[in-house]
């Protein structure tokens, strides 16, 4: 079964990475330029390429904002969780994450700063919609999407084989500067509204929290972890 993917970019990243797997594309009559390039891409690469009224597009599309294109593409491919847990793992995952906004653009920001992995539990978790897809511009493509049945069972998993894995939280005594990110290692980031969970900080080996000017005490989701995978490249020398 296909999914819907909305969007100029996304579409673009999905042709690159699907190629003629591509089951479609619905685009809208218009002269954006853009658009026309897109289709020729879609059709140099062999993709069935359909014109359809803005009506049609925003129909199918459920209120995301489509830029006057829908692509139909195969679906997300969820990795086992035992593929993460590498040597030099840098992982993301995800407490209660629930806005697709903030999930899509928190995989963008693991992908263009090389996560190995974005964990998220079957439950609290935004799901793999348009949206999402939208928002992450085109990197859900390139992630390594993780969904397990427990958040707390995974990280207990994590720390039991030895890695690193940190709470952030706006209250923790240590900077995420002071814990040792050089080995296989994760952060874990909550939602704005009630962070990480207090079964899932139990179980994590560290707390920590991002240095602050100290007139907020927090990012969202996504800016969060673009920080912690910086820093988790600075101590490796990347």
């Amino acid at each position: 079964m296909a999914r819907v993917v909305v969007g100029i970019q996304p579409t673009r990243e999905a042709i690159r990475v699907h190629g003629v797997a591509v089951e479609r594309l619905l685009f809208e009559r218009s002269e954006n330029p853009r658009l026309a390039a897109l289709a020729r891409l879609a059709r140099d690469t062999g993709i069935a390429v359909d014109v359809g009224t803005r009506l049609q597009l925003d129909q199918v599309a459920r209120g995301v904002q489509h830029q006057g294109v829908i692509s139909f593409v195969p679906e997300v491919k969820l990795v086992p969780f035992e593929s993460l847990l590498t040597d030099d793992a840098a992982l993301v995952m995800l407490d209660g994450v629930t806005d697709p906004h903030n999930f899509g653009a928190t995989i963008r920001s693991a992908v263009a700063l090389g996560s190995g992995g974005v964990v998220f539990g079957e439950n609290q978790a935004a799901p793999l919609t348009a949206a999402t897809f939208r928002a992450s511009a085109g990197a859900v493509e390139h992630a390594r999407l993780c969904r397990v049945p427990s958040l707390r069972g995974a990280v207990e998993e994590m720390v039991g084989r030895g890695l690193a894995v940190v709470s952030l939280e706006a209250d923790a005594e240590l900077t995420l500067a002071d814990i040792d990110l050089r080995g296989a290692a994760a952060v874990v980031i909550g939602s704005e509204d009630k962070g990480v969970g207090r079964a899932v900080r139990k179980g994590c080996s560290a707390r920590a929290r991002l240095p602050m000017s100290g007139k907020l005490d927090s990012l969202n989701a996504s800016v969060a972890a673009a920080v912690a995978l910086y820093e988790i490249r600075r101590q490796r020398g990347a």
